[in-house]
């Protein structure tokens, strides 16, 4: 515990007031738009695309995902049910075979009709094509390939190579687009059915959408929606207690009030994930001695100011293949130093440095968290350089092809499994050739993919082993905690945030507070 090391402690303490009393602004609240008529949010950054096959990540699907384009179905947070969207129902018509029946009386914001054509477009665009788009990799296998058959303009059938019992929930990525979206490139400013379209974007400043008038489903109750980017929390939570905007993401705990935020499970787990082709990462004494080096009940209470719990794997209760029975690693800095020392005595270079990078604007404190974790690994022996990086440079190391001579890196990521599915976790982030994994086994990989054509209890024990199995025997990760948010809401708008709310911020959702459309 903190309290147990009183150096530690002060750093912490220190890292803490000068998070909170040294913000500098990086820019004034600037226009953000009429209040009148105009829902206002405030980003953490700028979306680096709003290309409807790349809406699974946050950054860009905060904005665009059931607000400016929509998928055939989706999940219901709470529950975990999938509720109709574009398609009105949904059947398993032979083990390789789903169906799908179509809304229709639906227009794209061109009006162009969706029809069944449209949906097999987007679902071949945004899976089959050599467009790598990020939903490909996250929800589907890349090297997966669905048969697609329309029937008419409202009958979709899809056929997978091997039986899917969660192809429907797959579905629930992909975002419909008019089958006239190019085929060669992703597109910046793109067409949907979503009840906003685009209006304009000028870059570095704002995105402004317009309401959809010819919307198939309940029209929401803001004419316009304007998006502005402020880097500081604490310019993003001032900005809702001075009444310049509505909606804030991602607030720090010491500029929250109950005034200007509301706090909500954000789905999200922190860990570190090392990178075991290199040295001395490819040692599994020193990744476990990295585990117990870390004192998470401390960076919790201190720097996330107890919006979070220790995490023992990668996704939070509630998703399909949560092990309840996994503890979060104890913090253990003397056997950890013993797993450094006889490393060492082996000939394992444990002196050699480890880059431990970050992303700006990750979650609050993100700044701070590094440089307690950067302590505590150096109490333990091991040589650690923080490097804080932009959405563009995380991603260059997050996703494949990652960066050759890198070294050895220590990346924190933020997952966050919306879907509640261990698959979608367990195939990006602990397969071997994953997206998102720089390494594994051949027996960890002949699980993921047994677990994967379960279903029911038997999918849940799988999954939930898996999640074991990769503490004891691979330890790429080691894990932080689970997250919850700080959403900034003003006053003026009645608007309750869910598990989803940081991958997609639905503006439908949101009301004026005196229950008036404006």
């Amino acid at each position: 515990m903190l309290s147990s090391v009183p150096a530690r402690g002060l750093v912490l303490a220190a890292v803490v007031l000068c998070g909170s009393a040294c913000a500098v602004a990086n820019s004034p609240s600037g226009d953000t738009g009429d209040a009148g008529g105009t829902l206002r949010v405030v980003l953490a950054q700028e979306p680096p695309t709003l290309e409807p096959c790349e809406a699974s990540l946050t950054a860009t699907g905060v904005v665009v995902r059931s607000n400016i384009s929509e998928p055939l179905l989706e999940r219901d947070p709470g529950s975990g049910e999938l509720r109709p969207l574009l398609a009105t129902a949904w059947r398993q018509t032979a083990p390789n075979t789903w169906t799908f029946d179509l809304r229709g009386g639906v227009t794209f914001h061109n009006g162009q009709q969706f029809t069944a054509q449209d949906a097999a477009f987007s679902i071949d665009r945004a899976v089959n094509s050599d467009l790598q788009c990020n939903v490909d990799g996250y929800v589907f296998d890349d090297d997966e390939e669905l048969g697609l058959e329309v029937t008419g303009d409202t009958g979709l059938t899809v056929h997978t190579g091997e039986p899917d019992p969660i192809l429907p929930l797959r579905l629930s990525f992909v975002e419909m687009v008019p089958r006239t979206t190019s085929t060669t490139a992703k597109v910046r400013e793109p067409i949907g059915t979503g009840p906003y379209a685009i209006e304009s974007w000028e870059t570095g400043v704002a995105i402004t959408l317009r309401r959809n008038e010819r919307y198939w489903g309940e029209p929401p109750a803001f004419p316009r929606a304007r998006y502005v980017f402020r880097s500081e929390p604490s310019v993003r939570a001032a900005m809702i207690t001075r009444g310049e905007a509505d909606l804030a993401t991602t607030l720090n705990p010491e500029d929250a009030t109950e005034d200007n935020s509301v706090a909500y499970p954000n789905n999200e787990t922190t860990a570190l994930r090392l990178d075991g082709r290199e040295a001395p990462l490819d040692d599994i004494r020193v990744r476990k001695a990295i585990g117990l080096a870390v004192d998470r009940d401390g960076i919790v209470g201190t720097l996330l100011a107890g919006l979070a719990e220790p995490a023992a794997q990668l996704v939070p209760d509630g998703v399909v293949g949560f092990n309840a029975t996994l503890r979060a690693a104890p913090y253990d800095p003397e056997a950890a130093r013993a797993l450094i020392r006889e490393a060492a005595a082996d000939g394992v270079p444990v002196d050699r440095k480890i880059t431990l990078i970050a992303r700006n604007t990750q979650f609050p404190r993100v700044a701070e968290t590094s440089e307690a974790l950067q302590y505590e690994l150096a109490q333990v022996g091991l040589n650690v350089q923080i490097q804080m990086a932009d959405t563009a440079a995380h991603l260059e190391y997050q996703l494949r092809p990652f960066p050759v001579d890198a070294g050895p890196v220590a990346l924190l990521i933020m997952h966050g499994n919306q879907a509640g599915d261990a698959a979608f976790t367990t195939s990006q982030y602990l397969r071997a050739g994953g997206p998102q994994s720089t390494f594994g086994t051949p027996e960890l990989d002949a699980r993921i993919t047994e677990a994967g054509a379960l279903a029911g209890p038997a999918r849940q024990d799988a999954f939930a082993a898996i999640f074991a199995e990769q503490n004891e025997s691979v330890a790429q990760y080691v894990h932080l905690a689970h997250m919850r948010g700080l959403l900034g809401r003003s006053r003026a708008v009645r608007y309750e945030p869910d598990s989803a709310t940081g991958d997609e911020l639905r503006l439908a959702a949101v009301r004026p507070a005196a229950g008036e459309a404006r």
